[in-house]
């Protein structure tokens, strides 16, 4: 071994001494953020500027293979696979926990539209804000729903490995399921407001990020939660964030006075709420049946 050999493996060590050292509280979300960044920020951004859509969605697709398989635990290096498999929480999920788990993750969906509609009868919804960005008015409505789709995926798939992945497992196994979400949640909080629609939504943002939390714990496996943040992101793309699904034109209740609307989407949001920590209860009791 040469000189130059043994100066880069010394720096490595170094490196590799001071990482471990670190808190893991630091260590998780520095990582949790950048697993995230990876392909959630910096691939997408480069893919949907550099290659014209529908093309762009077939490499994003392919990116994102890439991704999943990789942050999974496939592949080189061996010495970090298991690691990986378990911050992604690749584990099989028995029948009881498919069925509870996808019945909690599509209750958050709800529980996040409800409080939209019920934030923007209090609110007038900032339309102008919201639509920032967003626009598909010149693309034909089949290539808007692809890139809707596709982005929505990216979302869903990269936000829930970084975050309740990445992130969240290691925060789990050092100060408990409780902590650990919390703290996901302010991060993914934060990591948000950059977004030009964050402000009036913030503590959705944190509530949905402690949803998703549960879910992922409960089940333990990302994949229920990354079906539910798929879901939520095609309705905000669709539908808060365009009008290619229609468009939210109700007035805010001291206009109006509290209606049968708002009163129906309250109590839809209370019901979802209450019906989530059942099936997440359900699916917790039946995780722990295998």
């Amino acid at each position: 071994m040469n000189d130059s050999d043994k100066t880069t493996q010394h720096s490595n060590s170094a490196i590799l001494r001071f990482w471990q050292r670190t808190p893991v509280l630091i260590r998780a979300i520095v990582l949790g953020l950048l697993v995230f960044a990876i392909a959630g920020s910096v691939a997408r951004t480069v893919i949907l500027v550099l290659i014209p859509a529908p093309w762009s969605i077939f490499v994003m697709g392919g990116v994102l293979w890439i991704y999943w398989k990789y942050f999974s635990g496939s592949w080189w290096p061996k010495s970090t696979a298991e690691a990986r498999s378990i911050n992604f929480r690749a584990t099989k999920l028995s029948a009881g926990v498919w069925k509870w788990g996808l019945i909690a993750a599509m209750l958050v969906v709800v529980v996040l539209q409800s409080g939209f509609v019920i934030t923007f009868r209090i609110i007038e919804f900032p339309a102008e804000a919201w639509a920032s960005g967003y626009g598909f008015s010149a693309a034909p409505l089949w290539l808007a729903w692809l890139v809707i789709v596709m982005a929505a995926s990216v979302a869903g798939i990269t936000e829930e490995v970084g975050f309740r992945g990445y992130m969240q497992v290691p925060l789990e196994k050092r100060y408990g399921p409780v902590v650990a979400i919390a703290i996901v949640s302010i991060v993914f909080l934060l990591a948000h407001l950059n977004q030009a629609w964050a402000p009036p939504v913030l503590f959705h943002l944190f509530a949905i990020s402690v949803l998703w939390g549960i879910l992922a714990y409960t089940s333990g496996s990302l994949i229920p939660g990354i079906i539910s943040h798929t879901v939520v992101d095609i309705f905000n793309f669709s539908y808060w964030w365009t009008d290619v699904a229609g468009t939210f034109d109700k007035r805010p209740i001291a206009e109006t006075g509290i209606d049968a609307h708002f009163v129906v989407w309250v109590l839809i949001s209370v019901a979802s709420l209450a019906l989530f920590s059942w099936a997440a209860r359900k699916t917790l009791a039946a995780r722990r049946q295998t």
